[in-house]
């Protein structure tokens, strides 16, 4: 592990308790250029991981609050004609909205309507938008970090199958352990700290980091596990769809990832597949799957063999 790396995953780790793996996942999901989903109850630290990760990266950061009466102009910009002092001549003039930043949080995302989410699909697919006919080029990198409470609590919209599969990633967070929340009930304000803290990445820095995720080697036999799992979830799993092939390669970028963030390695073990796979695939199966959202990559491992 490099030691910028170590560095990250130090501070996060003073941030946000007992929740290395996930932390981890979270890193991977940025240096691989994705974007990550964080389901969890309301209150588990969705947005000070969010903030922590923006400032410990040096990144620019935005939220904004998804409600149900936010439309896509709240997100994206807004063209106002604005007169010249004194007379009756004037222009339009752009305002860019939130999403022109390097790191967007988009809190409880699924409490807008459908019409409000897919404001963010081009952004996330091309890292552009496109309004009244103009692309306008977001900064770079951009990443968009969104939260979203489970869908059985009141005034939420399911995301469409379309929306999760632009997030390379979902992690849930869940309940600290006993060691942990002692610790949290009796330290330091935990957003505070995400506030204060340092950054120890530039941006060359970074795009070296996601540079270095694209050169880690992917061995023959790797790759055939990997196309082993890709091809169980398309005729074997029982499921309505399988992978497609933007999954099959979030896979292998999100595994890439892990392997520099858990070992700083430069090669790709099936362990690698193992760790991302219910990050990268439960949310892309879930609705497809017989059992519950969460035993899609499971019983994937239980079906699959490594054979190495």
């Amino acid at each position: 592990m490099s030691p910028a790396v170590s560095r990250v995953l130090r501070q996060l780790n003073d941030v946000i308790l007992g929740k290395e793996e996930q932390i981890k996942l979270a890193l991977s999901c940025l240096l691989a250029r994705g974007h990550l989903l964080i389901e969890d109850l309301p209150g588990m630290g969705k947005t000070t991981l969010s903030h922590a990760l923006a400032g410990v990266l040096g990144l620019e950061y935005k939220r904004i609050q998804f409600t149900s009466d936010l439309l896509p102009a709240d997100i994206l910009g807004v063209s106002i004609f604005e007169r010249e002092a004194g007379t009756e001549a004037g222009r339009f003039r752009f305002h860019p909205g939130p999403v022109f930043t390097q790191v967007l949080l988009a809190d409880e995302i699924n409490r807008a309507t459908p019409k409000a989410q897919s404001a963010l699909l081009e952004a996330m697919e091309e890292g552009q938008v496109t309004i009244e006919g103009e692309t306008r080029p977001l900064p770079q990198p951009f990443f968009v970090i969104a939260t979203q409470n489970p869908v059985s609590q009141s005034g939420t919209f399911p995301l469409p199958e379309s929306q999760l599969d632009r997030f390379l990633m979902r992690i849930q967070l869940g309940y600290p352990d006993p060691q942990a929340e002692r610790e949290l009930l009796e330290g330091k304000d935990r957003r505070a700290m995400a506030s204060a803290l340092q950054a120890e990445l530039s941006n060359e820095e970074l795009a070296q980091l996601q540079q270095q995720v694209k050169q880690v080697k992917a061995s023959a036999s790797v790759l055939d596990y990997l196309q082993r799992i890709i091809a169980f979830t398309r005729y074997e799993g029982g499921y309505q769809y399988g992978l497609s092939p933007r999954g099959a390669l979030a896979l292998l970028h999100s595994a890439k990832a892990w392997a520099l963030v858990d070992g700083g390695r430069e090669y790709l073990l099936p362990e690698d597949v193992q760790a991302v796979l219910a990050a990268v695939v439960d949310h892309r199966l879930a609705e497809a799957a017989d059992g519950g959202a969460h035993s899609v990559s499971q019983r994937i491992l239980n079906a699959v063999p490594v054979l190495l």
